[in-house]
């Protein structure tokens, strides 16, 4: 069974989780807008992971006998100025994921809550992966250059995720 502490700090990574997911289905519909489908599919597969992680710590806390209490989510902005800005703003956020993350593993070893320490290892991982690929996509688009033109090779290498 989670303590209060333990389930409160889940419950609020299920909220952003869901956020980050909601997030990146706004970057989806952005790119549309800019007629770069590649980066907008790349997007959509990405909000559904971040709704995969929601699930994940959501099926866990049911499965540990807790209560999920889900909160409103915030809209997030609509608009950016370059597909550049918002992979840096993806590699910001992802890195404040990160610390989220950190931070509940720091919580459940304070708890002495060894179950959700190892639940939370999955995520751990998965968070180094998530930063590496919004750095090197940074990176990218500062080698080809930030203008839709020179971005439509990579425009297709994105559109390959699933």
């Amino acid at each position: 069974m989670l303590s209060k502490t333990m389930e409160d700090a889940l419950n609020r990574q299920i909220n952003r989780e869901l956020y980050s997911s909601y997030l990146y289905l706004g970057m989806s519909a952005w790119f549309e807008t800019q007629n770069l489908k590649g980066f907008a599919g790349w997007m959509l597969v990405q909000s559904g992971e971040e709704r995969n992680h929601a699930m994940k710590i959501y099926d866990y806390v049911v499965a540990r006998q807790g209560t999920v209490r889900l909160d409103a989510i915030e809209a997030p902005k609509a608009k950016w100025s370059s597909a550049g800005k918002i992979f840096e703003e993806v590699y910001a956020h992802e890195q404040k994921v990160t610390g989220m993350i950190d931070a509940l593993v720091e919580l459940a070893l304070k708890e002495k809550d060894h179950a959700t320490f190892e639940m939370l290892q999955w995520f751990v991982k998965e968070q180094v992966e998530e930063e590496a690929n919004a750095v090197t996509i940074c990176e990218k688009i500062k080698t080809v250059g930030d203008v839709p033109g020179h971005l439509f090779m990579l425009d297709h290498e994105l559109g390959k995720r699933k």
